[in-house]
């Protein structure tokens, strides 16, 4: 079988596990438990292997908790479990030290290992800056000698929202700065000669996750002529739908780039859930079968001009530039289409499911955020009046590549400008067809031998009435439909384009990881003007809140409230799971506002990133309370923390009362 197209590694060997170099990309995870509670964690590591995990992570933040990673690494090889252990450091260099001669990989945050993080903006000199640097390399080598002298592994993590006070003074709060944060250290391991170092480039927003690790990929090749292996993951990605799909965006799209030599979905749940959203990923990724088609991947060419094959850049979001067609493209939010074609008969009750509830003593349709903007009909005309946000396209026929033929259907129609024909490539290049003048559908499936390609290109140029529904039930659908967008692009086209991905997935999980990958790293590109999923194993509510969190975790359609919360670690002071649900059902109607729960200080101010109020484990049942970064009430009790979390937004003028 031959190897997928993957950016060439470095091997780095952890204990008994070779990653990079074109290995198997690998699964880890991170205990949740007191590392001091010896019979805890061990117990907890063994459900995350024989889930799955082939690396597992344990939090060390002082010299005693790596002290007793030497018991539990005891008792598990005692076990017959040779998983390779990973300590979690984040400020202290002689905690590091310590794990360093005893589990086989130690990561390290550079924002806050050694370097200063107090929020303060301070104009450095270049000689200042220097000096800083200086000071690290300092402090920090003698951690990579003992890694040399043991052969132990190192992760260089960096973490969006724990830039050093240095780092965001020269570069902001950037990929960029994520970064340099990383190669001011990987440039002191390499003048150590020692290379057993894999990176990461982590963030709560997957936008700012993918851009980094294109960035560092390409900044690898340009100065040291290769690459070290990279560690993939969404932080603080959340629980249920919103942390499954927003790590399938941002895990999905390097993957389908070919980057990543191992991953981790941060759930706020018990770690052993997160392996299974892992499999999905990397199955619906497929490493190690598919062979990328001819100049769809990234990384089709080598080094650092693969990513100049692009005519858009992929290290910064920009929309690509659209003609506005009524409600789609231009500046326009994406829309989400829902297809009803294969119904017989639409229902005003069929309607509640994506965001619509008809009250009839009142007469009056209530809209939700989250409701479609779009149905498909297919040749149904439905019977009643549809609310007046709500519009139809006819003539599709559900599980194929075309459209009826035969527009007679909306042709008759005494309603058309509510009503929008859908067309096939063959049916919109028909000279015979009765154009519509206000709003035309035309699918592409990329699967399909379009020959007549160029006269819809022709067409298209001066038609300022259509959009493109590009996908359906595709393989390897992201890299072929992110093909037909750069065809498109260069070829001057500004047609909007909705991204259709018609699911098989068998499981509602395995369906929001599929989804999320087929469409998401297109939206992270500011590629696609809306979103139409299907499947035929899922509810009808379920698909459209998928497509609108989907368009949520991507900042490309804000419709409800979004959690930064952390996956917990032996460091949390509370509950995180009860806590954020706690603090889910009292503020889930806050559209637009985010929201930062996290267990302790380690992942507090700084891991927030951009959230806009934070709830932060401060110490044994105490909660500091922040607008962004600053600080707004300290030590309050965590049994009335939600309820001052409430009148913190109220007073900040956050707060809505919810809808009876």
């Amino acid at each position: 079988m031959n190897r997928p197209l993957r950016l060439t590694t470095r091997e780095v060997k952890i204990g008994n596990l070779l990653i990079g170099n074109g290995h198997p990309i690998r699964i880890q995870t991170m205990t949740t438990t007191d590392t001091m509670h010896t019979a805890a964690t061990v117990a907890q590591c063994i459900r995350c292997v024989e889930a799955g995990a082939e690396l597992v992570r344990i939090t060390a933040p002082s010299k005693n908790e790596a002290e007793n990673l030497l018991h539990i690494k005891n008792e598990l090889r005692a076990r017959g479990y040779s998983t390779p252990l990973i300590a979690d450091i984040h400020f202290t260099p002689n905690a590091a030290e310590i794990a360093a001669r005893i589990v086989e990989k130690v990561r390290i945050n550079p924002g806050n290992y050694i370097d200063k993080k107090k929020f303060d903006f301070i104009e450095y000199t270049d000689q200042q800056y220097a000096a800083e640097v200086d000071r690290i390399r300092d402090r920090f080598t003698p951690l990579v000698r003992i890694c040399r002298e043991y052969g132990t592994a190192m992760r260089i993590g960096v973490n969006h929202g724990s830039l050093s006070d240095r780092i965001m003074s020269r570069y902001g709060d950037t990929p960029i700065g994520m970064v340099e944060s990383a190669l001011e250290f990987l440039r002191i391991t390499r003048s150590e000669d020692y290379h057993q170092v894999v990176l990461s480039m982590k963030s709560s927003n997957p936008i700012v996750m993918v851009q980094a690790y294109r960035l560092l990929v390409r900044q690898m090749q340009e100065e040291f002529g290769e690459c070290y292996p990279l560690h993939l993951g969404v932080t603080e990605a959340g629980d249920g739908a919103d942390g499954r799909i927003k790590s399938a965006i941002g895990i999905g799209t390097l993957l389908e780039d070919g980057i990543g030599d191992t991953i981790r979905v941060s759930l706020t749940e018990d770690p052993e859930f997160e392996i299974p959203v892992c499999k999905d990923i990397l199955q619906k990724s497929d490493r190690n079968g598919f062979i990328r088609p001819e100049n769809s991947g990234l990384l089709k060419t080598s080094g650092a001009s693969a990513f100049a094959s692009l005519p858009y850049n992929p290290f910064e979001y920009k929309r690509r530039e659209t003609i506005p067609v009524g409600n789609i493209g231009g500046n326009h939010v994406p829309v989400v289409v829902t297809d009803f074609s294969a119904r017989k008969g639409i229902r005003i009750e069929d309607l509640e499911a994506i965001g619509y509830r008809y009250d009839a003593l009142s007469d009056k349709w209530h809209i939700s955020d989250g409701a479609a903007d779009y149905i498909i009909a297919g040749s149904q005309v439905p019977d009643f009046p549809l609310p007046g946000t709500l519009q139809v396209i006819s003539h599709y026929v559900p599980g194929t590549a075309g459209v009826i033929s035969n527009y007679n259907v909306w042709k008759n129609l005494a309603d058309k400008p509510n009503h929008h024909p859908l067309l096939s490539v063959e049916g919109y290049c028909d000279s015979n067809w009765e154009e519509s003048k206000e709003l035309h559908f035309i699918v592409l499936n990329p699967d399909s031998k379009n020959i007549m390609l160029d006269a819809v290109y022709g067409k298209l140029k001066k038609d300022r009435f259509a959009v493109l529904i590009i996908g359906g039930q595709v393989a390897n659908a992201m890299l072929k439909n992110r093909h037909y967008f750069v065809d498109l692009i260069k070829n001057g086209i500004q047609t909007p384009v909705i991204i259709s991905s018609d699911m098989r997935s068998g499981s509602l999980g395995t369906l929001l990881v599929d989804s999320a990958i087929d469409t998401g790293g297109l939206l992270l590109d500011g590629l696609g003007d809306g979103l139409m999923l299907s499947d035929e194993m899922a509810e009808d509510r379920f698909i459209n809140d998928t497509a609108f969190t989907i368009l949520q975790a991507t900042r490309t359609r804000i419709s409800k409230t979004e959690y930064i919360s952390c996956p917990s670690c032996g460091r949390t002071l509370f509950d995180l799971q009860e806590t954020t649900a706690k603090i889910r059902a009292v503020t889930h109607h806050l559209k637009g506002v985010k929201i930062a729960i996290m267990g302790c200080i380690v992942n507090g101010p700084g891991e927030m990133a951009d959230a806009d109020f934070g709830y932060v484990g401060s110490g044994p049942g105490k909660i500091t309370l922040y607008r962004g970064k600053d600080i707004m009430k300290r030590n309050v009790p965590s049994d009335t923390a939600v309820k001052e979390l409430i009148e913190l937004l109220k007073e900040n003028e956050a707060w809505i009362e919810p809808a009876i």
